[in-house]
């Protein structure tokens, strides 16, 4: 037997030998088996119509924008997430974000692209919402980039890490009313021309709650020359 050959048939049953000693469990349930189950996928709550078309929060009435989209300056031109930030997707994506479960990125990426919506315009560029150097230092992972990259490979999509840039160490979000959130991240990012101008580009982000974040990272790619920019999340609160 060829080394060519060895190699993958000694990589195959390196993998039984891990499945064997340490067994895959659903991050949701904790039953045996793959990382999220079906019985969990059943579970996850649906984004459902009527939403607003541009920013896709969820609306009463059918409406084509709502009226915060109307009043606000609002640099997306269109928002869409795959799934309702509630449980059993939230403690998921909490245990990928805080519990050092990133390979969990691989299959909720599978379900962003089993959920892809309809744009008006299909994205040139996919590209993550970035940690600042400080917090990726700290976490070791940006979820964000993860799931970016990963989505990419699943559409045929090209995906860029460094054009877009944190560059001052934000507070966290968390706890923050809007106002104190848009204060937060403003002029948080900058955005590489060189990337950004002439095209289309889609960001990406685990949990869209207020927009904030998206909308202040929308803002510098817009000032770098993108042609639009839209976001994906894969949940959003309601």
């Amino acid at each position: 037997m060829t080394l060519t050959a060895i190699i993958p048939e000694a990589s195959k049953w390196a993998n039984k030998a891990l499945d064997l000693f340490f067994p895959t469990v659903c991050a949701g349930c904790g039953k045996l088996g793959p990382m999220i189950c079906e019985n969990c996928l059943l579970q996850f709550p649906q984004v459902r119509e009527p939403i607003c078309h541009r920013c896709g929060h969820s609306l009463v009435h059918p409406a084509n924008v709502c009226g915060k989209c109307w009043s606000t300056d609002f640099h997306l031109q269109q928002v869409r997430a795959s799934l309702i930030y509630r449980d059993p997707i939230k403690s998921i994506i909490h245990k990928m974000k805080y519990q050092g479960l990133f390979a969990l990125s691989k299959p909720l990426a599978g379900l962003m692209a089993n959920n892809w919506p309809s744009w008006n315009d299909t994205p040139d560029l996919i590209m993550p919402v970035p940690l600042h150097p400080r917090r990726m230092k700290n976490r070791g992972f940006n979820q964000s980039a993860l799931l970016a990259t990963h989505l990419g490979q699943e559409l045929d999509i090209t995906v860029n890490l460094t054009g877009l840039e944190r560059v001052r160490n934000t507070a966290p979000q968390v706890g923050l009313n809007p106002q104190k959130r848009q204060e937060n991240v403003r002029d948080a990012f900058n955005a590489d021309p060189g990337t950004a101008s002439g095209k289309q580009i889609l960001l990406i982000d685990d949990v869209f709650t207020t927009g904030a974040t998206m909308l202040a990272a929308a803002k510098a790619l817009l000032v770098a020359g993108a042609t639009n920019v839209s976001a994906y999340c894969l949940a959003r609160t309601v």
